[in-house]
């Protein structure tokens, strides 16, 4: 017998079938919809209670802070404050207050702080004279910054004292790579002895420029560098006595050792730890008073430094005539990529030295030989041993040129970024020459600085711009060339192709002065209406210098009219406005918008 539940389904229309299936599924939706009403009202009243405790877990509602967290939140705010008030911005891993005016106050605030700057990895607090002496206040609270890489304390008077607390506190920063002390003249006689054995093997970069560094620190830094075998730069510029000893000084000998010590003074002293530095990379010695001896013991140490591309000897008058002391030993940088030797009085014989050496140097991009007089005579072989089609920099300013070196350095400059022939005499009335060498695009920089350049030079120099072979000139150093006329500087500035000048220097010659030329001359072709309407046609300029050039106080609004709208550093003379204020005013202002 068939069950109750089939005979009513087999007595029904396929209609009524449809029509309960309807129902069904809006009897579902009901309940659906019951059920949902029903959590709306309890999520209104709190929801169920232990849904509320979930959520307040989330939301921290009802749940006591960590105290930790506010602390540190505290910490953090009170960093943003300070950084604020000395005119910065925070950074958890970048603390710049170089420039502050910072105090021995603040730097007890800063020590404070270092808490909340766990993650600090740089550190500058350069050019704050007044912190000197209160150093250990903030070293004090290293720990608290253990992952720092950089610290720059350059001119900020340190003492001894201030350097033998570094040293203590060296030890918890065990990643620290650079460290600058440079420009603190209280770090010579003996001060470095207070890091000596402190420093770690992570650091890459030594900074101690213009430390008044003796011949008795440059034993202590040779300490000092014999244990970083990472070691990349090593910077002692501006260190006068550095190579010298007393005998040296007054007798122009050689490195002594004190009698009884075996201590070697002088440059001997520092020279042989570089064997223990097969990373360096960068050395620079310029103006550390090195003698021919130091050449030779220099040279001596090159086998260990094959590492070497930059190398700085530059202002070191003592060398004169000992340069053959270390050209042998060049090859052995394979890597060296730029040479310094301007200023060094050197010789034809230190010349010729040097040029026999060069071919070994393949990989040389910048020489230097700039203010040695001799260099005019032999820039032929020069430019003949030299890699040109890789050179970038070659400064010949101050070089005594003559018109047989003008010829030969014609071959240099369609690779030259770098052109100087500043305080050549000879440039002027044949510029021509070299700008007809020039390619498109390559050079950067031209200086021509009292060079006697005349009219006729402007306007060659006014066509190599507009054929577009200076569209990537940055710099344009005219100055001290008084004798080009008003046809030269408007044809130059008329022309345009300067797109991407950053600076343009005209000034004239000290003690001297001469009226602009639209006070002489109304004509609107004069240079300086002419330099005005080609601001436009300049807009990466960020610096123009118009020393000893007369304006009225009328030239100045139109200047000022000009700039009004343009970041843009002017040199000039004080106005000659009636007012006693404005005729003292600063020869240098910043136009901004």
């Amino acid at each position: 017998m068939e069950s109750s539940d089939v005979q009513r389904g087999r007595g029904r229309s396929p209609f009524d079938l449809i029509m309960n299936q309807i129902r069904r599924k809006r009897t579902t939706s009901d309940r659906k919809s019951t059920s949902g009403r029903f959590l709306s009202r309890q999520a209104e009243s709190g929801g169920l209670p232990e849904d509320r405790e979930m959520e307040e877990e989330r939301e921290g509602v009802g749940v006591v802070p960590d105290p930790a967290e506010s602390v540190c939140d505290m910490g953090w705010g009170r960093v943003c404050v300070f950084v604020k008030r000395l005119g910065k911005r925070a950074d958890s891993r970048t603390l710049s207050l170089a420039h502050c005016d910072l105090t021995a106050t603040d730097v007890l605030e800063l020590a404070t702080l270092l808490p909340s700057l766990s993650l600090l990895e740089e550190m500058d607090l350069s050019w704050n004279e007044l912190i000197g002496g209160c150093l250990r206040s903030l070293t004090s609270h290293f720990q608290n910054v253990g992952g720092l890489r950089t610290l720059r304390l350059s001119c900020c008077r340190l003492t001894a004292d201030d350097i033998t607390a570094l040293g203590e506190a060296l030890k918890c920063v065990p990643v620290l790579e650079v460290l600058d002390l440079s420009w603190n003249a209280g770090i010579g006689g003996s001060a470095l002895q207070g890091i000596v054995g402190k420093l770690h093997p992570t650091l890459r970069e030594i900074y101690l420029v213009a430390c008044q560094l003796t011949e008795t620190d440059a034993t202590i830094l040779g300490s000092i560098v014999s244990v970083l075998p990472r070691l990349c730069v090593l910077d002692v510029s501006c260190n006068p006595l550095l190579a010298q000893t007393q005998t040296e000084a007054e007798e122009g000998s050689v490195s002594k050792t004190e009698p009884g010590t075996g201590v070697v003074w002088g440059l001997g002293g520092l020279v042989p730890s570089l064997s223990h530095t097969p990373s360096l990379t960068t050395l620079r010695l310029h103006d550390c008073g090195l003698t021919t001896h130091s050449l030779g013991l220099l040279g001596g140490s090159f086998h260990c430094l094959r590492s070497l591309c930059q190398l700085d000897l530059s202002c070191n008058k003592g060398v004169a005539g000992g340069l053959s002391l270390l050209s042998p030993h060049l090859a052995l940088l394979s890597h060296l990529g730029g040479l310094d030797l301007h200023l060094c009085c050197l010789t034809h014989t230190d010349l010729q030295a040097l040029i026999q050496a060069l071919p070994s140097l393949t990989e040389l991009t910048e020489l230097d030989l700039s203010s040695n007089k001799e260099v005019g005579g032999v820039v032929s072989d020069l430019v003949s041993a030299l890699p040109l089609s890789q050179m970038k920099l070659l400064p010949l300013n101050g070089c005594s040129l003559n018109q047989e070196s003008l010829c030969a350095l014609t071959l240099a400059m369609p690779y030259l970024r770098c052109i100087d022939v500043s305080w050549s005499k000879v440039v002027g009335g044949r510029l021509t020459l070299l700008l007809e060498a020039l390619q498109p695009s390559v050079t950067q920089e031209l200086r021509l600085s009292s060079c006697d350049l005349t009219t006729d030079d402007l306007l060659h120099l006014a066509v190599v711009c507009k054929r577009g072979v200076l569209s990537s000139l940055r710099v344009l150093d005219l100055s001290y060339n008084g004798g080009v006329g008003e046809e030269g500087w408007c044809g130059l500035l008329g022309e345009g192709g300067l797109g991407s000048l950053e600076e343009l220097d005209l000034s004239l010659r000290p003690l001297t002065s001469k009226p602009s030329l639209l006070t002489s001359n109304p004509s609107p072709l004069t240079w300086l209406p002419t330099l005005l309407s080609a601001f436009p046609r300049l807009p990466a300029l960020t610096r123009l210098s118009l020393q000893r050039w007369t304006l009225t106080a009328q030239e100045w609004e139109q200047v000022n009219h000009a700039l009004r709208k343009r970041k843009v550093l002017l040199e000039l003379d004080p106005a000659p406005f009636a007012s006693s204020a404005n005729q003292e005013g600063p020869e240098e202002e910043r136009y901004e918008e």
